[in-house]
């Protein structure tokens, strides 16, 4: 055996053997300190790459999800007012109808057409008033929505406006409507029978509309769950299996030490040859 006081072979190979775990080491600590063992594209690329996409797509998902739960509101809305309208419909009709009984006495028949024209102003303020943010299905001109169903944007729900605005096409009584005689009283009650049936139709669609919304909504929320736990089999730390991995190269990096420590000191040994 040749003995160098120039180069420590021994030391050099502690040395680099005791790198490797410092090295191996810091990499087990970031793991756990951030939960995951691919933090970016220089850990592993293709499993990063594919993360970093699927992350995205959630992110991309939330603004969907945002658009229909704002789209359900205002259905929501415009259904509470529409059913609103419904029941003010058959008051009107009720009113109406006894009104047209030819044995009424004008007075009577007078009250009943104030109150006739008072439910006729109520009507009228519950369709103006029936907005979420800003939108309103079933006022004259009411809003069409187009709810976000995907995350390319390319895919959308379409729910149509329904007016239920007096003198339209559902509810085509006047708002200036009013009546002095039985006749009068009694045509009305055929104007709004149809009325009736026209907002109970119109309530439907908004119905069939809240259900495609809803749907799309609990189908948006389960893909994204879907999604994160497919990142999270991807990039997220066995935390038991890299604390094991930590207490180890812990253990190797103390050997390690007293390794390049020991080798450092057998050249020392090299001195008892000149004593």
């Amino acid at each position: 055996m040749t003995y160098s006081i120039n180069t420590n072979a021994g030391a050099l190979v502690a040395l680099q053997n005791l790198t490797n775990t410092q090295m191996d080491l810091a990499k087990t600590q970031n793991i756990i300190s951030t939960g995951k063992t691919v933090n970016n594209a220089a850990d592993n690329g293709a499993v990063w790459s594919i993360a970093n996409t699927m992350t995205s797509k959630v992110t991309s998902l939330n603004a969907v999800k945002d658009s229909l739960n704002r789209a359900s509101s205002t259905i929501d809305v415009a259904m509470s007012a529409g059913q609103q309208v419904s029941d003010l419909l058959s008051q009107l009709k009720a009113q109406a109808l006894a009104a047209s009984d030819t044995s009424l006495n004008t007075a009577s028949r007078t009250s009943l057409n104030q109150n006739f024209k008072a439910l006729l102003t109520e009507l009228s303020t519950v369709v103006s008033n029936a907005a979420f943010n800003g939108v309103n299905m079933i006022n004259s001109g009411g809003t069409t929505i187009y709810a976000l169903a995907s995350d390319s944007g390319s895919s959308k729900i379409t729910v149509a406006a329904q007016s239920l605005a007096l003198g339209g096409a559902n509810v085509t009584i006047a708002a200036a409507a009013s009546f002095a005689t039985a006749a009068a009283a009694s045509a009305y009650v055929a104007t709004l029978t149809t009325d009736i049936a026209n907002v109970n139709t119109a309530l439907t669609n908004l119905g069939t509309g809240s259900n495609a919304i809803a749907s799309q909504l609990k189908f948006v929320t389960g893909l994204q769950n879907t999604l994160n736990n497919g990142i999270s089999n991807l990039v997220d730390a066995d935390m038991a299996a890299e604390s094991a991995q930590l207490q180890a190269l812990q253990t190797k990096q103390q050997l390690g030490i007293q390794a390049l420590s020991i080798a450092n000191q057998s050249t020392s040994a090299l001195l008892s040859l000149f004593r």
